[in-house]
């Protein structure tokens, strides 16, 4: 075509002979079917997007199934320690090695944390965020993760627009991609991010399966590293992929990003090629919410009580963890493993009840609906959910709703006895 652009057309034509059978001419006809054989192009990036979707979702319930699992093994393994820990002298041969079963156990939540918010079951606790601030708070360590050798440049856009996100999220991000880019560069090297606002309209997401129009504030984290080639991309975001040495990289960062972004009704894109390094883009929605003041934060109290305690649990080893724990620290603990024991033991205790701890994720009925049908028998009862990760019963793509007064497993000692603390403090305010 004179303006540059290629065409694609069809032709069918037969031969006409002459009298003796042989051909004289050929008669037929040419037509233009460029915009139908783009149509299928579309329609064929438009289903492998879908196809890739569907693979990332379904890695992620797996992902989340197995580090829901795992996180109630590490809650009984980092509970028991710590109360062994409490116990034994420092002097004893035995307390270090206690020591490195704890650091060990903490190092497998940390990694079952990275799982869960792949999978989008992060237990999360939003607020209003001006970006700008966000990473700026950040930009100190940072530059100690990427090392002397690599420039680390910020470019804030102005006027940015609110998101709602948890803070400890986009610490997340940039922690992960700002290693990433030091990773894939060799030497010396700048790392670029960048804030602005952006509008991504109708025409964008017709051609991108899992993007939807709106305002969104973009972050921008750009290297001069090796850059990545196409298929290395396609699976850049699915757990334990990495393209590091064996024992160097967990391959856990960017399925990270990857569910973080998502949780927070966010998209990512990459643009990279072989030796031109790469542009990791995060639209998170702007959000039209008014930030509100903080609480201030109240006076520190002991974590001993002589309250009563319900504690609900499907998981023995958790259960009985949870009320050794308690028990400890002066508390009376009932406990039951189901929900049906625990509506028959509020109805038959003939004392007080101060206080409910129940999982979310049980058999026979959610920890929401057994919180409600508990509070309608003792509606004087405080009320405190746990899990690795979150329902939809309480919560939406886990995060948690307005109030909601959470516990996030595995628990420490010192997590479980001051929430619990809190809790009860405020019902006698």
């Amino acid at each position: 075509m004179p303006d540059g652009r290629n065409k694609y057309v069809g032709s069918q034509g037969k031969f006409i002979h002459d009298g003796k059978g042989h051909p004289a001419c050929m008669i037929g006809y040419i037509q233009d079917i460029t915009e139908r054989k783009e149509a299928e192009e579309e329609k064929g990036k438009l289903e492998e997007q879908l196809r890739q979707a569907q693979k990332m979702e379904s890695i992620g319930r797996l992902a989340g199934g197995v580090a829901h699992d795992f996180n109630n093994m590490l809650g009984v393994i980092l509970g028991h320690t710590e109360i062994a820990l409490a116990e034994v002298d420092h002097a004893q041969a035995i307390h270090k090695d206690l020591q490195e079963i704890h650091k060990a156990a903490q190092r497998s939540a940390n990694l079952t944390r990275q799982l869960l918010a792949f999978a989008r079951k992060q237990t999360v606790s939003p607020r209003i965020l001006d970006l700008n601030e966000t990473v700026e708070s950040m930009l100190r360590m940072l530059h100690r993760l990427i090392g002397e050798d690599i420039r680390l440049s910020w470019k804030p856009g102005r006027n940015l627009w609110p998101v709602k996100v948890d803070p400890a999220q986009v610490d997340q991000v940039l922690a992960n991609l700002a290693v990433n880019a030091r990773d894939a560069i060799a030497g010396v090297g700048i790392v670029t991010m960048e804030t602005a606002n952006i509008v991504v309209d109708e025409t964008y997401s017709l051609s991108h399966a899992d993007i939807v129009p709106g305002e969104y504030v973009l972050l921008t984290v750009t290297d001069t590293g090796a850059g990545m080639d196409r298929e290395t991309i396609e699976h850049l975001f699915e757990p334990f992929f990495t393209t590091k040495d064996t024992g160097k990289g967990t391959g856990l960062g960017l399925a990270t990003v990857y569910g973080v972004v998502k949780q927070n009704d966010g998209f990512v894109n990459v643009y990279s090629e072989p030796g031109r390094g790469a542009s990791f883009k995060i639209y998170l929605p702007r959000t039209h919410t008014v930030a509100t003041a903080e609480p201030p934060a109240s006076e520190q109290k002991p974590s001993r009580g002589v309250e009563t305690v319900l504690l609900v649990e499907d998981e023995e080893a958790i259960l009985n963890l949870g009320a050794a724990i308690l028990k400890r620290h002066g508390y009376t603990v009932l406990t039951a493993g189901t929900p049906a024991e625990a509506l028959a033991m509020v109805e038959r205790y003939a004392g007080p009840i101060h206080l409910i701890i129940t999982d979310v994720v049980m058999p026979e009925m959610n920890g929401k609906v057994l919180m409600e049908r508990l509070q309608f028998l003792r509606p004087t009862a405080k009320a405190l959910f746990m899990s690795g990760y979150t329902a939809n019963a309480i919560a939406h793509h886990g995060v948690l709703e307005e109030g909601v007064q959470f516990l996030e497993k595995p628990f420490s000692v010192r997590a479980l006895t001051e929430k619990v603390r809190q809790l009860l403090d405020q019902q006698s305010t």
